[in-house]
């Protein structure tokens, strides 16, 4: 038996951290056990405390650290590596919702001693009707083209604990774990059955300010950390882009124009970096992403 850690960092996740809670209890599992479900809470002023705090009435795997003031959720990683002693821990972020068997298809790989680090499958319950949900659901089909060849984690990882703590000033946790894994000569492995569901932004103003944030990360890992994550690469991006195509008008018009919205905040998350040396660790919640619908484990 596989045992785990499940881990949740969470800043203001009121409306979302019970549904998580409630969809990590009853996860269907044979091979993996949940030995326990840590939330750090990052400098919470709303009622997120207060939830989980209930759920740890009802089971006591469920536990609870505070940071009193929000210090990045790097930081928050690094407290729960502190308390938690189960070498495999899952980190999923607070927004989002597994599948009824996620953890169990996520964390089986780990029977190979040689896999440091796995990765699932971030599904968007966005409307692809809509061009916001259009460019999340191109987005995040890019992201698993990509991950099939070269494995590019987000959303929900798991990994061995082979380290003591990541980068506090990292703004890309997943992206900054890569090469802690590879460094040991472990390898990362893309989970594509290991469904998770997330929301991608409903606005422009939410997208540039989630996807620069992002892009500044990622300069920062392979300034810092000297590793180039897989989805950096435009050229890399271009075939896979050409294979999502589909004969609708949508990704005729809404493609180009989703691929220009990705260019433009990484060229403002390139200049953040290298011209105004910002380094978003502690970021600016884009609000649109917090609204799960529509997640068949919601009954929605």
């Amino acid at each position: 038996m596989l045992k785990c850690c499940v881990a949740i960092m969470a800043y203001n996740e009121e409306a979302n951290i019970g549904h998580l809670l409630n969809a990590l209890l009853q996860q269907r599992l044979e091979t993996v056990s949940i030995a326990e479900i840590a939330v750090v809470s990052s400098g919470c002023t709303d009622c997120t405390e207060d939830i989980v705090r209930e759920y740890i009435e009802r089971d006591p795997r469920v536990k609870l650290y505070v940071q009193p003031h929000r210090e990045g959720k790097s930081s928050a990683i690094n407290l729960l590596l502190q308390h938690t002693k189960q070498e495999i821990i899952v980190l999923e972020s607070a927004d989002t919702i597994p599948g009824p068997e996620t953890i169990e298809k996520l964390v089986a790989p780990f029977a190979d001693p040689d896999v440091g680090m796995a990765g699932g499958r971030p599904v968007p319950t966005n409307d692809p009707h809509q061009f916001m949900g259009f460019t999340a659901h191109l987005m995040w089909n890019l992201h698993h083209r990509i991950s099939l060849r070269h494995p590019k984690m987000g959303e929900l990882i798991a990994f061995r604990r082979a380290f003591r703590q990541i980068p506090r000033d990292s703004a890309v946790d997943e992206a900054s774990i890569e090469p802690l894994i590879l460094g040991q000569g472990m390898k990362l492995r893309y989970v594509p059955e290991a469904i998770v569901y997330n929301r991608g932004p409903e606005t422009i103003h939410d997208f540039f300010k989630q996807r620069r944030r992002i892009y500044a990360g990622h300069i920062y890992v392979q300034e810092m950390l000297g590793y180039r994550v897989s989805t950096m690469s435009g050229w890399r991006i271009l075939p896979l882009f050409l294979a999502e195509m589909k004969a609708d008008w949508r990704y005729f018009v809404w493609g180009p124009a989703a691929v220009a919205l990705e260019a433009a905040a990484r060229l403002k998350g390139f200049v953040d970096y290298n011209i105004w040396r910002r380094n978003p660790f502690v970021w600016s919640v884009s609000e649109t992403t917090k609204n799960l619908e529509k997640v068949p484990e919601l009954g929605a």
